[in-house]
């Protein structure tokens, strides 16, 4: 069966969105429409409105003047995140443990090896490319489709700031409860698999507020 071809403005905005998720646009990075278009080699129209989806999504800020920028997070704003994240994420991991296959687990076998090998190369966009994946191939298998767009937004807000992490601390300063998890689904171990999603989001927003408090004390 020929693969259905993605209408432009669907990839233009696939494409940014990853940039923002995978943290290529920094927390406070001016976008520009006409700086997308030379990068991404696309028309005006597609980029427009993928900025003002991205904007009405929270993953991009209008200011004055008609700019656009990625959100600098704040306290106030990470607290916010830990909560939502610890409230969705691991409801969709008890509702995908039951639910999950040996073929799904042994994708998430195969994305962890890659994001391991990204570990050790140092590479951060390498990790946050597969840690995203692990996860939301993990989220899924769960068939919640509103928690999963829930999920998928707060990891839009999310992506910039673990980028900073990442080239502060590097890639191994962040949590990998991966294995854990894996074989917590292989043994259909409910309580141990929610356990290990938890505790990688704690780790991981807790390095979050880390790098904002001491870049707030230090400024």
């Amino acid at each position: 069966m020929e693969q259905r071809k993605i209408p432009e403005h669907e990839a233009i905005y696939l494409r940014i969105r990853e940039m923002i998720l995978f943290g290529v646009l920094v927390p406070g990075q001016p976008v520009t429409i006409q700086g997308l278009v030379e990068t991404l080699d696309a028309g005006t129209t597609p980029v427009r409105e993928a900025l003002r989806r991205l904007t009405a999504e929270g993953a991009l800020e209008a200011k004055g003047n008609r700019r656009i920028t990625v959100p600098q997070l704040n306290i106030s704003q990470v607290e916010e995140l830990y909560f939502a994240r610890l409230s969705i994420e691991p409801k969709l991991v008890q509702i995908a443990v039951p639910r999950i296959g040996a073929e799904e687990i042994s994708n998430l076998r195969g994305i962890d090896n890659k994001l391991n090998e990204a570990i050790s190369l140092g590479d951060i966009e390498g990790y946050l490319k597969y840690n995203y994946r692990f996860h939301f191939a993990l989220y899924e298998a769960a068939g919640a489709g509103i928690l999963l767009a829930l999920a998928q937004s707060l990891w839009l807000r999310a992506g910039p700031s673990l980028r900073v992490v990442l080239t502060r601390y590097g890639a191994s300063a962040l949590p990998d409860q991966h294995d854990v998890t894996i074989r917590a689904l292989e043994t259909r171990d409910l309580q141990k698999a929610c356990g290990a999603i938890e505790t990688d989001i704690r780790q991981g927003m807790d390095q979050v507020r880390q790098v904002l408090v001491f870049g707030e004390t230090s400024s």
